[in-house]
């Protein structure tokens, strides 16, 4: 997916870029696997905002996708490839044997045509679902269960690919997009190959009416706010303060930790951050 740019016949325009879409097949979705989707603007159900800065943006559909690969031993063709507004791969229309269709997230590679199949009997080959304890060590993945039969929780978006390191009575151990390395039960399902729109990380937003149209609302600094407002606000001009940068409720927001210690933390084998080990 190579990005395109712009002629800059206005200043924003002249670090724009966006995809080329070339790998694009099909521009409507199939009506049978969309949902409709409601905006929450970042509230509640009891209508407080939770998440800031979210709210506004173009209308979506959502396109019900298959994390689970379940369909086993029954073969699927490739019937499009298309564009999804909820996430930042692609994803791609697959046509089983049987007349069913699902969505799958489109694996880097795979084209109008190809066949896949899910399973413990399907091939080593990109695009095809199989537990872990039937894949061999050493091959990238992408879509990984965190626990069997729940669905692919792990490395869904784009550009994303995790390694097959080694596999251990009932674990295996995965090197993560992260550089984290933790254990994964073998009986989880997990795709081969990696995430296709490799290039989405080199896109250039470029103005705020883009993101505005993705629903991201303007985000502003705490120290550019009164003291009332928040920790790091308020002082004679543009001033930091000697402040620990914090969040509007005075959390530290560098360097303290929020994830709690939680009973699986012994699945993770080497830390993302330190290269802490903890086996």
């Amino acid at each position: 997916m190579p990005s395109k740019s712009f002629r800059p016949y206005t200043p924003s325009r002249r670090f724009i870029s966006v995809a080329d879409f070339s790998e694009i097949t099909k521009t409507a979705p199939e009506k049978s696997l969309t949902r409709g989707m409601r905006k929450s603007g970042g509230r509640n159900n009891t209508g407080m905002v939770m998440v800031r800065h979210h709210g506004g943006g173009h209308k979506r559909a959502y396109r019900v996708i298959d994390f689970k690969r379940e369909k086993f031993g029954v073969p699927a063709t490739v019937a499009s490839i298309e564009y999804d507004p909820n996430r930042s791969a692609r994803i791609c229309l697959l046509n089983y044997a049987d007349g069913e269709k699902r969505y799958i997230l489109h694996p880097a590679g795979i084209v109008v045509g190809d066949k896949l199949m899910s399973g413990p009997q399907a091939e080593i080959k990109t695009g095809n679902a199989l537990p872990i304890k039937n894949i061999p060590e050493g091959t990238f993945l992408h879509a990984i269960e965190l626990h069997p039969t729940k669905g692919a929780q792990m490395v869904r978006s784009a550009g994303g690919q995790a390694q097959l390191m080694a596999k251990e009575g009932d674990y295996a151990q995965l090197k993560m997009p992260s550089g984290e390395i933790r254990k994964v039960p073998v009986g989880c399902m997990a795709t081969i190959g990696q995430v296709g729109n490799v290039e989405h990380n080199t896109v250039i937003i470029g103005n705020a009416g883009r993101n505005r149209h993705r629903g991201w609302r303007p985000t502003v600094r705490g120290s550019a706010m009164n003291a009332v407002d928040h920790p790091m606000g308020g002082g004679r001009g543009k001033s930091k303060g000697n402040n620990v940068p914090r969040s509007p409720w005075n959390q530290p927001s560098k360097g303290f930790k929020t994830r709690p210690a939680k009973i699986w933390d012994w699945m993770i084998v080497q830390d993302r951050r330190k290269g802490k080990t903890n086996a």
